[in-house]
């Protein structure tokens, strides 16, 4: 039976938040040192792959993560509209034209990878426009942000800045609480209790049939280069359309202790 997950204390919430540039450095040589193995990763079928930064950063933050979904076969693109300063009208009005333009060109549905916020922006993206998303995969995505949860984390503090900035419209329809339910399209939340930026519950989703979260032990600001998120992303991008399955963690060459107990 799976162990029910403990609230972060504000005490450790702190030493998390302090030690996130550090435990990020240490991800990068984790990544570096692995990268043999990540070889072995899954591949499946060919389909377009959309990358969504998280708050305040742009496409070079993805950059990794993009380069790693490419050499696993898939067509992949950043968001290219600068540094995400939050749902602006902008955003709102260009992200649904680039998944209609993707899913054109290419003549199937898109798979959209969020980090942070970015996860934020692929679940409204899969409510919008279910037919033109093949799923969903969210890395630290607080889009359970309501209520108690919203808390005095980082990256709450950060969002409550930029708030006024974002459009009247986003703001009339942004329950962000009803996007932790399932989506209409298989979904993945990557979350780890290790996140020194966003509270870690509110990364997570109603469990369903295609609805699942996935813990790891990784910063917030090096989920992009963890080698566990980067197996998880290519486990799940493999996943045939029409044929879902929940992630199993790979249990090849010790690859399984790189993932938590509990999901």
């Amino acid at each position: 039976m799976t162990a029910r997950p403990q609230p972060t204390s504000p005490r450790r919430q702190v030493l998390l938040a302090a030690t996130e540039p550090a435990r990020t450095l240490a991800t990068a040589g984790s990544a570096a040192a692995l990268l043999p193995l990540l070889r072995w990763a899954p591949r499946g079928e060919p389909h377009p792959v959309l990358v969504l930064p998280g708050l305040m950063a742009s496409d070079l933050s993805t950059r990794v993560l993009r380069a790693w979904i490419g050499r696993l076969g898939y067509p992949v693109v950043g968001w290219a509209l600068g540094r995400n300063r939050g749902p602006t009208q902008v955003v709102l009005d260009e992200l649904p034209r680039l998944l209609d333009r993707l899913a054109g060109e290419h003549g199937t549905s898109v798979s959209v990878v969020g980090w942070s916020l970015g996860g934020i922006y692929a679940r409204r993206l899969a409510r919008r426009a279910p037919r033109q998303v093949r799923q969903v995969i969210s890395l630290g995505s607080p889009f359970a942000l309501t209520g108690q949860l919203t808390g005095d984390s980082p990256g709450a503090r950060v969002y409550r800045q930029l708030a006024p900035r974002s459009s009247a419209a986003q703001r009339r329809h942004a329950s962000r609480g009803s996007l932790s339910r399932p989506l209409a399209v298989p979904s993945t939340a990557v979350y780890s209790t290790w996140d020194g930026v966003v509270d870690w519950r509110a990364c997570r989703q109603e469990p369903g049939p295609r609805s699942e979260n996935v813990a790891v032990h990784s910063s917030h600001l090096g989920m992009g280069h963890d080698p566990a998120v980067l197996w998880v992303v290519a486990d799940r991008l493999a996943q045939p359309r029409h044929d879902w399955h929940p992630f199993q963690r790979p249990t090849r060459f010790g690859l399984g202790r790189l993932f938590p107990a509990e999901d």
